[in-house]
Protein backbone atom coordinates (compact mmCIF):
# COMPACT_ATOMS: atom_id res chain seq x y z
CA UNK A 1 0.00 0.00 0.00
CA UNK A 2 1.25 3.73 -0.92
CA UNK A 3 2.15 6.27 2.12
CA UNK A 4 -1.10 8.32 0.51
CA UNK A 5 -4.19 6.98 -1.18
CA UNK A 6 -6.68 9.37 -2.43
CA UNK A 7 -10.75 8.29 -0.76
CA UNK A 8 -13.77 9.39 -2.86
CA UNK A 9 -16.27 10.48 -0.15
CA UNK A 10 -19.93 11.37 -1.37
CA UNK A 11 -20.57 14.98 0.30
CA UNK A 12 -24.35 14.75 -0.84
CA UNK A 13 -27.25 13.09 -2.95
CA UNK A 14 -25.23 13.90 -5.76
CA UNK A 15 -21.49 15.47 -4.76
CA UNK A 16 -18.43 13.46 -4.04
CA UNK A 17 -15.38 14.82 -3.32
CA UNK A 18 -11.60 13.64 -3.26
CA UNK A 19 -9.99 13.72 0.23
CA UNK A 20 -6.38 12.52 0.32
CA UNK A 21 -5.85 10.16 3.38
CA UNK A 22 -1.68 9.94 4.91
CA UNK A 23 -0.93 6.72 5.79
CA UNK A 24 0.55 5.80 9.08
CA UNK A 25 2.57 2.39 9.41
CA UNK A 26 2.47 1.06 12.95
CA UNK A 27 5.15 0.71 14.53
CA UNK A 28 4.27 -1.93 17.10
CA UNK A 29 2.36 -5.01 17.09
CA UNK A 30 -1.66 -4.69 18.41
CA UNK A 31 -2.26 -6.95 21.19
CA UNK A 32 -4.55 -9.93 20.00
CA UNK A 33 -7.87 -9.01 21.88
CA UNK A 34 -9.93 -12.12 20.80
CA UNK A 35 -12.26 -12.80 17.94
CA UNK A 36 -14.95 -15.18 16.61
CA UNK A 37 -14.87 -17.73 13.45
CA UNK A 38 -17.52 -18.29 11.19
CA UNK A 39 -18.56 -21.66 11.21
CA UNK A 40 -19.90 -22.38 7.71
CA UNK A 41 -17.15 -20.28 5.76
CA UNK A 42 -14.71 -20.85 8.63
CA UNK A 43 -13.16 -17.42 7.99
CA UNK A 44 -11.54 -15.71 11.57
CA UNK A 45 -12.44 -12.16 12.16
CA UNK A 46 -10.72 -10.61 15.39
CA UNK A 47 -11.50 -7.64 17.59
CA UNK A 48 -9.97 -4.25 16.25
CA UNK A 49 -8.29 -2.48 18.74
CA UNK A 50 -7.79 1.43 18.58
CA UNK A 51 -6.66 2.44 14.93
CA UNK A 52 -4.86 5.22 16.34
CA UNK A 53 -1.15 5.36 17.73
CA UNK A 54 -1.53 5.54 21.86
CA UNK A 55 -0.25 9.43 23.07
CA UNK A 56 3.44 9.09 25.13
CA UNK A 57 3.76 10.92 27.87
CA UNK A 58 5.94 14.27 27.70
CA UNK A 59 9.51 13.69 28.68
CA UNK A 60 10.14 15.77 31.71
CA UNK A 61 13.54 15.20 31.78
CA UNK A 62 13.25 13.52 35.46
CA UNK A 63 13.31 10.17 36.14
CA UNK A 64 10.07 8.76 37.65
CA UNK A 65 9.48 5.73 40.15
CA UNK A 66 6.08 4.01 41.05
CA UNK A 67 4.66 4.50 44.55
CA UNK A 68 5.07 0.57 45.17
CA UNK A 69 8.53 1.11 44.35
CA UNK A 70 9.15 3.93 46.51
CA UNK A 71 7.59 2.34 49.96
CA UNK A 72 8.22 -0.72 51.64
CA UNK A 73 5.23 -2.44 53.52
CA UNK A 74 6.24 -3.87 56.95
CA UNK A 75 4.06 -5.95 59.20
CA UNK A 76 5.27 -6.99 62.90
CA UNK A 77 4.33 -10.21 64.39
CA UNK A 78 4.37 -11.59 68.14
CA UNK A 79 5.89 -15.17 68.17
CA UNK A 80 5.36 -17.16 71.05
CA UNK A 81 7.51 -20.64 71.72
CA UNK A 82 5.73 -24.30 72.17
CA UNK A 83 6.74 -24.97 75.20
CA UNK A 84 6.78 -23.07 78.37
CA UNK A 85 10.04 -23.88 80.58
CA UNK A 86 11.17 -23.05 84.57
CA UNK A 87 13.84 -23.37 86.85
CA UNK A 88 12.72 -24.72 90.52
CA UNK A 89 15.50 -23.31 93.33
CA UNK A 90 15.58 -24.41 96.83
CA UNK A 91 13.52 -22.90 99.95
CA UNK A 92 11.95 -22.70 102.64
CA UNK A 93 9.31 -26.03 102.85
CA UNK A 94 10.95 -27.07 99.05
CA UNK A 95 13.76 -29.54 98.77
CA UNK A 96 15.51 -30.36 95.33
CA UNK A 97 18.08 -33.24 95.06
CA UNK A 98 21.74 -32.35 93.98
CA UNK A 99 22.57 -35.79 93.21
CA UNK A 100 22.96 -35.61 89.37
CA UNK A 101 24.36 -31.81 89.53
CA UNK A 102 27.41 -31.53 87.75
CA UNK A 103 30.31 -29.51 88.69
CA UNK A 104 31.74 -27.48 85.89
CA UNK A 105 35.22 -25.76 86.14
CA UNK A 106 36.44 -22.77 83.30
CA UNK A 107 39.48 -24.49 81.27
CA UNK A 108 42.26 -22.26 80.15
CA UNK A 109 41.55 -19.47 78.72
CA UNK A 110 42.65 -18.35 75.23
CA UNK A 111 42.35 -14.81 73.22
CA UNK A 112 40.75 -14.36 69.72
CA UNK A 113 44.15 -14.19 68.32
CA UNK A 114 45.00 -17.92 69.75
CA UNK A 115 41.70 -19.35 68.13
CA UNK A 116 42.15 -17.48 64.96
CA UNK A 117 45.63 -19.07 64.60
CA UNK A 118 44.46 -22.64 66.03
CA UNK A 119 41.77 -22.07 63.24
CA UNK A 120 44.29 -21.17 60.69
CA UNK A 121 46.72 -24.12 61.32
CA UNK A 122 43.82 -26.62 61.09
CA UNK A 123 43.18 -25.32 57.85
CA UNK A 124 46.89 -25.52 56.94
CA UNK A 125 46.44 -29.51 57.83
CA UNK A 126 43.27 -30.08 55.39
CA UNK A 127 45.10 -27.92 52.86
CA UNK A 128 47.63 -30.48 53.03
CA UNK A 129 46.40 -33.36 52.73
CA UNK A 130 43.69 -32.22 50.07
CA UNK A 131 47.07 -30.57 47.56
CA UNK A 132 48.21 -34.32 47.98
CA UNK A 133 45.03 -35.74 47.42
CA UNK A 134 44.93 -33.66 44.06
CA UNK A 135 48.71 -34.39 43.29
CA UNK A 136 48.09 -37.85 43.11
CA UNK A 137 45.01 -37.65 40.84
CA UNK A 138 46.53 -35.58 38.72
CA UNK A 139 49.62 -37.51 38.33
CA UNK A 140 47.08 -40.85 37.68
CA UNK A 141 45.44 -38.54 35.19
CA UNK A 142 48.94 -37.67 33.30
CA UNK A 143 50.39 -41.51 33.37
CA UNK A 144 46.62 -42.95 31.93
CA UNK A 145 47.22 -40.07 29.34
CA UNK A 146 51.01 -41.45 28.97
CA UNK A 147 49.94 -44.47 28.40
CA UNK A 148 47.04 -43.81 26.24
CA UNK A 149 49.27 -41.43 24.18
CA UNK A 150 51.80 -44.60 23.79
CA UNK A 151 49.27 -46.78 23.08
CA UNK A 152 47.97 -44.95 20.53
CA UNK A 153 51.03 -43.71 18.84
CA UNK A 154 52.05 -47.82 18.71
CA UNK A 155 48.83 -48.55 17.53
CA UNK A 156 49.40 -46.03 14.52
CA UNK A 157 52.67 -46.96 13.83
CA UNK A 158 51.87 -50.89 13.56
CA UNK A 159 48.88 -49.31 11.50
CA UNK A 160 51.62 -47.60 9.55
CA UNK A 161 53.84 -50.70 8.96
CA UNK A 162 50.74 -53.28 7.76
CA UNK A 163 49.63 -50.67 5.40
CA UNK A 164 53.34 -50.31 4.07
CA UNK A 165 53.49 -53.89 4.04
CA UNK A 166 49.82 -54.44 2.29
CA UNK A 167 51.37 -51.69 -0.70
CA UNK A 168 54.60 -53.39 -1.10
CA UNK A 169 52.47 -57.21 -1.21
CA UNK A 170 49.96 -55.65 -3.83
CA UNK A 171 52.78 -54.41 -5.60
CA UNK A 172 54.40 -57.49 -5.90
CA UNK A 173 51.28 -58.98 -6.66
CA UNK A 174 50.79 -56.11 -9.73
CA UNK A 175 54.44 -57.42 -10.90
CA UNK A 176 53.72 -60.99 -10.00
CA UNK A 177 50.22 -61.23 -12.36
CA UNK A 178 49.98 -57.86 -14.11
CA UNK A 179 46.89 -57.26 -15.53
CA UNK A 180 46.32 -53.40 -15.96
CA UNK A 181 48.49 -50.63 -18.06
CA UNK A 182 49.88 -49.46 -14.55
CA UNK A 183 50.89 -52.89 -13.94
CA UNK A 184 53.31 -53.17 -17.04
CA UNK A 185 54.39 -49.85 -16.52
CA UNK A 186 55.67 -50.90 -13.12
CA UNK A 187 57.07 -53.63 -14.76
CA UNK A 188 59.06 -52.09 -17.79
CA UNK A 189 60.27 -49.56 -14.88
CA UNK A 190 61.85 -51.99 -12.85
CA UNK A 191 63.59 -53.72 -16.33
CA UNK A 192 64.91 -50.72 -16.85
CA UNK A 193 66.11 -50.06 -13.12
CA UNK A 194 68.01 -53.91 -13.35
CA UNK A 195 69.34 -52.72 -17.26
CA UNK A 196 71.04 -49.71 -15.48
CA UNK A 197 72.22 -51.99 -12.55
CA UNK A 198 73.83 -54.28 -14.89
CA UNK A 199 75.42 -52.47 -17.09
CA UNK A 200 76.82 -50.13 -14.64
CA UNK A 201 77.93 -53.41 -12.83
CA UNK A 202 79.84 -54.25 -16.38
CA UNK A 203 81.45 -51.91 -16.95
CA UNK A 204 82.60 -51.11 -13.84
CA UNK A 205 84.17 -54.60 -13.37
CA UNK A 206 85.13 -55.85 -16.95
CA UNK A 207 86.42 -54.26 -19.91
CA UNK A 208 87.57 -55.98 -22.87
CA UNK A 209 85.91 -58.67 -24.82
CA UNK A 210 84.54 -60.25 -22.06
CA UNK A 211 82.96 -56.48 -21.62
CA UNK A 212 80.81 -56.65 -24.49
CA UNK A 213 80.41 -61.00 -24.42
CA UNK A 214 78.44 -60.07 -20.97
CA UNK A 215 76.58 -57.05 -22.49
CA UNK A 216 75.18 -59.16 -25.29
CA UNK A 217 73.96 -61.80 -22.57
CA UNK A 218 72.09 -58.97 -21.02
CA UNK A 219 70.94 -57.96 -23.77
CA UNK A 220 69.51 -61.38 -24.67
CA UNK A 221 68.46 -61.69 -20.97
CA UNK A 222 66.90 -58.18 -21.72
CA UNK A 223 64.86 -59.80 -24.91
CA UNK A 224 63.54 -63.01 -23.07
CA UNK A 225 62.05 -61.05 -20.27
CA UNK A 226 60.24 -58.82 -22.61
CA UNK A 227 59.42 -61.37 -24.44
CA UNK A 228 57.47 -63.04 -21.14
CA UNK A 229 55.90 -59.22 -20.38
CA UNK A 230 54.51 -59.29 -23.67
CA UNK A 231 52.71 -63.12 -22.77
CA UNK A 232 51.59 -61.69 -19.71
CA UNK A 233 50.18 -58.68 -21.16
CA UNK A 234 48.63 -60.35 -24.62
CA UNK A 235 46.64 -62.79 -21.90
CA UNK A 236 45.93 -59.87 -19.63
CA UNK A 237 44.56 -58.00 -22.55
CA UNK A 238 42.25 -61.07 -23.88
CA UNK A 239 41.22 -61.47 -19.58
CA UNK A 240 40.57 -57.37 -19.63
CA UNK A 241 38.69 -57.29 -23.04
CA UNK A 242 36.44 -60.23 -21.43
CA UNK A 243 35.73 -58.23 -18.31
CA UNK A 244 34.78 -55.13 -20.25
CA UNK A 245 32.29 -56.46 -22.42
CA UNK A 246 30.62 -58.50 -19.72
CA UNK A 247 30.33 -54.53 -18.40
CA UNK A 248 29.27 -52.84 -21.40
CA UNK A 249 26.48 -55.65 -21.29
CA UNK A 250 25.55 -55.14 -17.80
CA UNK A 251 25.24 -51.50 -18.30
CA UNK A 252 23.04 -52.34 -21.23
CA UNK A 253 20.46 -54.86 -18.82
CA UNK A 254 20.33 -52.21 -16.10
CA UNK A 255 16.82 -50.81 -14.74
CA UNK A 256 15.95 -47.11 -14.55
CA UNK A 257 16.69 -45.92 -11.31
CA UNK A 258 16.05 -42.78 -9.17
CA UNK A 259 15.47 -41.21 -5.81
CA UNK A 260 12.24 -40.46 -4.34
CA UNK A 261 11.12 -38.21 -1.90
CA UNK A 262 11.67 -40.36 0.87
CA UNK A 263 15.14 -41.49 -0.04
CA UNK A 264 14.76 -44.72 -0.92
CA UNK A 265 15.56 -45.53 -4.65
CA UNK A 266 13.38 -47.18 -7.00
CA UNK A 267 13.89 -48.97 -10.21
CA UNK A 268 11.83 -49.57 -13.42
CA UNK A 269 12.65 -52.39 -15.62
CA UNK A 270 11.71 -51.12 -19.48
CA UNK A 271 11.32 -53.28 -22.32
CA UNK A 272 14.65 -51.73 -23.72
CA UNK A 273 16.55 -53.24 -20.27
CA UNK A 274 14.46 -56.21 -20.28
CA UNK A 275 15.92 -57.02 -24.20
CA UNK A 276 19.32 -56.02 -22.75
CA UNK A 277 19.28 -58.73 -20.06
CA UNK A 278 18.16 -61.46 -22.17
CA UNK A 279 20.92 -60.90 -24.56
CA UNK A 280 23.20 -60.56 -21.87
CA UNK A 281 22.35 -63.87 -20.32
CA UNK A 282 22.37 -65.61 -23.74
CA UNK A 283 25.96 -63.83 -24.30
CA UNK A 284 27.22 -65.45 -21.07
CA UNK A 285 25.67 -69.17 -22.20
CA UNK A 286 27.64 -69.16 -25.50
CA UNK A 287 30.88 -67.80 -23.78
CA UNK A 288 30.88 -70.45 -21.54
CA UNK A 289 33.00 -73.64 -21.84
CA UNK A 290 32.97 -77.38 -20.59
CA UNK A 291 29.02 -77.79 -21.12
CA UNK A 292 27.77 -81.04 -22.21
CA UNK A 293 26.40 -81.05 -26.01
CA UNK A 294 22.64 -81.11 -24.99
CA UNK A 295 23.33 -78.14 -23.12
CA UNK A 296 25.55 -76.75 -26.53
CA UNK A 297 22.50 -77.44 -28.86
CA UNK A 298 20.05 -76.05 -26.52
CA UNK A 299 22.12 -72.73 -26.47
CA UNK A 300 22.88 -72.42 -29.87
CA UNK A 301 19.20 -73.07 -30.71
CA UNK A 302 18.09 -70.25 -28.42
CA UNK A 303 20.80 -68.13 -29.94
CA UNK A 304 19.29 -68.57 -33.51
CA UNK A 305 16.00 -68.18 -32.84
CA UNK A 306 16.54 -64.86 -30.99
CA UNK A 307 18.60 -63.53 -34.33
CA UNK A 308 16.25 -64.99 -37.21
CA UNK A 309 13.87 -62.12 -35.35
CA UNK A 310 15.98 -59.68 -37.48
CA UNK A 311 16.67 -60.57 -41.37
CA UNK A 312 19.80 -59.14 -42.43
CA UNK A 313 23.58 -60.34 -43.82
CA UNK A 314 24.47 -60.92 -40.46
CA UNK A 315 21.97 -63.13 -38.85
CA UNK A 316 22.55 -64.90 -42.11
CA UNK A 317 26.00 -65.52 -41.27
CA UNK A 318 25.22 -66.47 -37.22
CA UNK A 319 22.60 -68.83 -38.48
CA UNK A 320 25.29 -70.49 -40.77
CA UNK A 321 27.83 -70.66 -38.26
CA UNK A 322 25.16 -72.44 -35.68
CA UNK A 323 24.20 -75.01 -38.27
CA UNK A 324 27.63 -75.59 -38.70
CA UNK A 325 28.57 -76.36 -35.16
CA UNK A 326 25.76 -78.21 -34.60
CA UNK A 327 26.51 -80.33 -37.30
CA UNK A 328 29.94 -80.79 -36.20
CA UNK A 329 29.29 -81.76 -32.87
CA UNK A 330 26.87 -84.23 -34.24
CA UNK A 331 29.84 -85.94 -36.13
CA UNK A 332 31.49 -86.12 -32.79
CA UNK A 333 34.45 -83.27 -33.91
CA UNK A 334 36.45 -82.67 -30.62
CA UNK A 335 35.73 -79.66 -28.67
CA UNK A 336 39.74 -77.87 -29.61
CA UNK A 337 38.73 -78.51 -33.24
CA UNK A 338 35.53 -75.96 -32.40
CA UNK A 339 37.28 -73.35 -30.49
CA UNK A 340 37.65 -71.00 -33.82
CA UNK A 341 34.59 -71.75 -34.82
CA UNK A 342 32.95 -70.66 -31.32
CA UNK A 343 34.40 -67.64 -31.29
CA UNK A 344 33.61 -66.84 -34.54
CA UNK A 345 29.97 -67.00 -33.32
CA UNK A 346 30.41 -65.24 -30.23
CA UNK A 347 32.44 -62.22 -31.90
CA UNK A 348 29.39 -61.70 -34.40
CA UNK A 349 26.60 -62.32 -31.42
CA UNK A 350 28.10 -59.60 -29.68
CA UNK A 351 28.35 -57.34 -32.91
CA UNK A 352 24.74 -58.51 -33.52
CA UNK A 353 23.98 -56.53 -30.32
CA UNK A 354 25.90 -53.59 -30.43
CA UNK A 355 23.28 -52.49 -33.09
CA UNK A 356 20.91 -50.30 -31.72
CA UNK A 357 17.91 -51.39 -34.21
CA UNK A 358 18.62 -55.05 -32.24
CA UNK A 359 19.28 -54.01 -29.34
CA UNK A 360 17.97 -50.58 -28.15
CA UNK A 361 19.73 -49.97 -24.54
CA UNK A 362 22.81 -49.89 -26.35
CA UNK A 363 22.42 -46.80 -28.30
CA UNK A 364 23.81 -44.24 -25.79
CA UNK A 365 26.47 -46.55 -24.88
CA UNK A 366 28.50 -46.73 -28.27
CA UNK A 367 31.85 -44.58 -28.59
CA UNK A 368 31.51 -44.67 -32.45
CA UNK A 369 28.53 -42.27 -32.87
CA UNK A 370 25.50 -43.69 -35.52
CA UNK A 371 25.40 -40.45 -37.14
CA UNK A 372 27.85 -40.48 -39.52
CA UNK A 373 28.12 -36.29 -39.82
CA UNK A 374 29.13 -36.68 -36.07
CA UNK A 375 32.56 -38.36 -36.73
CA UNK A 376 33.98 -34.90 -38.00
CA UNK A 377 33.63 -32.93 -35.26
CA UNK A 378 36.43 -33.86 -32.22
CA UNK A 379 38.86 -36.18 -34.46
CA UNK A 380 42.53 -36.19 -34.73
CA UNK A 381 44.69 -37.38 -36.83
CA UNK A 382 47.80 -39.32 -34.67
CA UNK A 383 51.08 -38.98 -37.23
CA UNK A 384 52.81 -41.95 -35.15
CA UNK A 385 49.79 -44.35 -35.69
CA UNK A 386 48.28 -43.13 -38.76
CA UNK A 387 45.29 -43.31 -37.29
CA UNK A 388 42.05 -41.11 -36.92
CA UNK A 389 41.07 -40.94 -33.04
CA UNK A 390 38.65 -38.95 -30.86
CA UNK A 391 39.94 -36.13 -28.59
CA UNK A 392 39.72 -37.95 -26.03
CA UNK A 393 42.64 -40.26 -26.89
CA UNK A 394 44.98 -37.84 -27.34
CA UNK A 395 46.82 -36.24 -23.63
CA UNK A 396 47.64 -33.00 -24.36
CA UNK A 397 49.93 -31.69 -21.63
CA UNK A 398 50.07 -28.08 -20.16
CA UNK A 399 52.92 -26.78 -22.30
CA UNK A 400 51.99 -28.49 -25.71
CA UNK A 401 50.42 -26.04 -28.21
CA UNK A 402 49.63 -28.87 -31.22
CA UNK A 403 47.88 -32.32 -30.85
CA UNK A 404 50.74 -34.82 -30.45
CA UNK A 405 50.65 -38.80 -30.11
CA UNK A 406 48.25 -40.76 -29.01
CA UNK A 407 47.96 -42.34 -25.86
CA UNK A 408 49.03 -45.77 -27.45
CA UNK A 409 51.98 -44.63 -29.28
CA UNK A 410 52.93 -42.69 -25.95
CA UNK A 411 52.68 -45.81 -24.13
CA UNK A 412 54.34 -48.20 -26.51
CA UNK A 413 56.99 -45.03 -26.71
CA UNK A 414 57.69 -45.22 -23.14
CA UNK A 415 57.93 -48.74 -22.78
CA UNK A 416 60.78 -49.10 -25.67
CA UNK A 417 62.55 -46.11 -24.78
CA UNK A 418 62.27 -44.14 -21.17
CA UNK A 419 60.42 -46.48 -19.27
CA UNK A 420 58.78 -44.33 -16.58
CA UNK A 421 56.36 -45.25 -14.17
CA UNK A 422 53.90 -42.43 -13.70
CA UNK A 423 51.38 -44.80 -10.89
CA UNK A 424 53.25 -42.93 -8.29
CA UNK A 425 52.71 -39.73 -9.59
CA UNK A 426 49.16 -40.46 -10.83
CA UNK A 427 48.52 -41.32 -6.93
CA UNK A 428 49.13 -38.06 -6.19
CA UNK A 429 47.54 -36.06 -9.00
CA UNK A 430 44.17 -37.93 -8.26
CA UNK A 431 44.24 -37.35 -4.11
CA UNK A 432 44.76 -33.81 -4.94
CA UNK A 433 42.28 -33.11 -7.19
CA UNK A 434 39.70 -34.90 -4.64
CA UNK A 435 40.64 -32.28 -2.44
CA UNK A 436 40.56 -29.82 -4.70
CA UNK A 437 36.98 -30.45 -5.70
CA UNK A 438 36.09 -30.94 -1.60
CA UNK A 439 36.98 -26.87 -1.26
CA UNK A 440 34.26 -26.21 -3.79
CA UNK A 441 35.95 -22.85 -4.82
CA UNK A 442 36.15 -23.30 -8.57
CA UNK A 443 39.78 -24.70 -8.80
CA UNK A 444 41.13 -24.63 -12.06
CA UNK A 445 44.80 -25.02 -12.37
CA UNK A 446 45.02 -28.34 -10.63
CA UNK A 447 42.71 -30.19 -13.60
CA UNK A 448 45.31 -28.31 -16.40
CA UNK A 449 47.98 -30.20 -14.85
CA UNK A 450 49.33 -33.24 -16.43
CA UNK A 451 51.47 -36.35 -15.47
CA UNK A 452 54.56 -35.12 -16.89
CA UNK A 453 54.06 -31.23 -15.42
CA UNK A 454 53.31 -33.45 -11.49
CA UNK A 455 57.08 -35.32 -12.18
CA UNK A 456 58.75 -32.45 -13.09
CA UNK A 457 57.23 -30.48 -10.10
CA UNK A 458 57.74 -33.32 -7.87
CA UNK A 459 61.28 -34.47 -8.82
CA UNK A 460 62.85 -31.33 -10.08
CA UNK A 461 61.41 -28.95 -7.34
CA UNK A 462 60.61 -30.54 -4.22
CA UNK A 463 63.18 -33.53 -4.26
CA UNK A 464 60.97 -36.14 -4.07
CA UNK A 465 60.48 -35.74 -0.32
CA UNK A 466 58.41 -34.25 2.40
CA UNK A 467 59.66 -30.29 2.93
CA UNK A 468 59.88 -30.56 6.95
CA UNK A 469 60.66 -34.46 7.58
CA UNK A 470 62.57 -35.22 4.43
CA UNK A 471 60.17 -38.42 3.73
CA UNK A 472 61.12 -39.64 0.18
CA UNK A 473 58.04 -42.27 0.40
CA UNK A 474 56.06 -41.27 -2.53
CA UNK A 475 52.94 -43.93 -1.26
CA UNK A 476 52.97 -41.49 1.63
CA UNK A 477 53.66 -38.10 0.13
CA UNK A 478 50.47 -35.56 -0.73
CA UNK A 479 50.38 -32.25 -2.21
CA UNK A 480 48.42 -29.54 -0.51
CA UNK A 481 47.74 -26.09 -0.65
CA UNK A 482 50.42 -23.80 0.94
CA UNK A 483 48.40 -21.28 1.70
CA UNK A 484 45.13 -22.54 1.68
CA UNK A 485 43.01 -19.22 1.43
CA UNK A 486 43.74 -19.31 -2.46
CA UNK A 487 43.15 -21.80 -4.65
CA UNK A 488 46.07 -24.38 -5.88
CA UNK A 489 48.59 -23.95 -8.10
CA UNK A 490 52.29 -24.62 -8.58
CA UNK A 491 52.96 -21.71 -6.62
CA UNK A 492 51.21 -22.16 -3.83
CA UNK A 493 51.78 -26.07 -3.22
CA UNK A 494 53.74 -27.65 -0.47
CA UNK A 495 54.70 -32.03 -0.42
CA UNK A 496 54.55 -33.21 2.78
CA UNK A 497 53.19 -36.77 4.19
CA UNK A 498 49.81 -37.36 4.92
CA UNK A 499 50.14 -36.14 8.62
CA UNK A 500 52.11 -33.44 8.41
CA UNK A 501 49.64 -32.09 5.78
CA UNK A 502 46.42 -33.04 8.21
CA UNK A 503 48.41 -30.49 10.83
CA UNK A 504 49.30 -28.15 7.60
CA UNK A 505 45.63 -27.30 6.90
CA UNK A 506 44.90 -26.67 10.28
CA UNK A 507 47.25 -23.25 10.98
CA UNK A 508 45.92 -20.06 10.59
CA UNK A 509 48.93 -18.15 10.27
CA UNK A 510 51.84 -19.71 8.52
CA UNK A 511 54.05 -16.50 9.27
CA UNK A 512 54.01 -17.04 13.52
CA UNK A 513 53.97 -21.36 12.62
CA UNK A 514 57.37 -21.02 10.37
CA UNK A 515 60.19 -20.21 10.66
CA UNK A 516 61.79 -17.76 8.40
CA UNK A 517 64.24 -19.37 7.09
CA UNK A 518 61.83 -22.26 6.26
CA UNK A 519 59.37 -20.01 4.46
CA UNK A 520 62.43 -18.49 2.27
CA UNK A 521 63.34 -21.98 1.21
CA UNK A 522 59.09 -22.64 0.16
CA UNK A 523 59.19 -19.22 -1.63
CA UNK A 524 62.01 -20.01 -3.91
CA UNK A 525 60.53 -23.35 -4.66
CA UNK A 526 57.29 -21.65 -5.53
CA UNK A 527 59.35 -18.92 -7.61
CA UNK A 528 61.33 -22.13 -9.42
CA UNK A 529 57.49 -23.51 -10.50
CA UNK A 530 56.53 -19.70 -11.59
CA UNK A 531 59.59 -19.47 -13.48
CA UNK A 532 58.86 -23.10 -15.40
CA UNK A 533 55.19 -23.04 -15.74
CA UNK A 534 54.94 -19.20 -16.86
CA UNK A 535 55.79 -20.62 -20.61
CA UNK A 536 52.88 -23.13 -20.78
CA UNK A 537 50.22 -20.53 -22.23
CA UNK A 538 47.31 -21.92 -20.84
CA UNK A 539 49.13 -21.01 -17.16
CA UNK A 540 50.00 -17.47 -17.80
CA UNK A 541 46.70 -15.97 -17.24
CA UNK A 542 46.16 -17.42 -13.81
CA UNK A 543 49.94 -16.28 -13.24
CA UNK A 544 49.11 -13.15 -14.16
CA UNK A 545 46.05 -13.16 -11.81
CA UNK A 546 47.95 -14.33 -8.99
CA UNK A 547 51.03 -11.52 -9.71
CA UNK A 548 48.56 -9.00 -9.17
CA UNK A 549 46.91 -9.90 -6.06
CA UNK A 550 50.32 -10.69 -4.56
CA UNK A 551 50.76 -7.22 -6.00
CA UNK A 552 47.50 -5.53 -3.67
CA UNK A 553 48.35 -7.53 -0.97
CA UNK A 554 51.75 -6.48 -0.41
CA UNK A 555 50.40 -2.49 -1.62
CA UNK A 556 48.09 -3.01 1.56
Amino acid sequence: MPDVITVRVQTGSNSFQKVVVKVERPTYNKPFLGGFRNMSTGVEFHNAGSQTKPKKRPDKGIQLFCRETQTVVEKNMQQQTRNTTSTQMTKIGLYVANMTDKLITPGKYFTAEEYHKRRLEAVIVLQKYFRRWHAINLVQNLKEQKRLRLAWEAQEELQKKREKEEKLRREYEKKLNPKTKEDFELLYHDLELWMQEETERINRTLTGAKRKAALCALLEEETQLIACIGMHKLNANMENQQKAILHFLHKCAQPRRWKSFDGKITEMDTQNSLRGKELLEIYRSISTRGIPKDERTSVLLTVKWTVKEHECKLTQEIVALIDREIDLMSRDVKECNLEGLRKRICTLFLQYIKIPEFNPQVAGLLKVPQDPLKLYKNVYFCHSCEKYLAATEFPIPANSRTIGRCRSCYQLDNEARQREAYFKYRLILENLRKSEVDYQDDSKIVFLVQLPDMQYLIENIWNCQSALSACSDLYDLVMVRWDKQHEWSPWNTILLTKEEADAHLKLCNLQKTYEAPFINRIEQKHIRAKNYFAQIPAMSSFLHRSNNESNANSYK
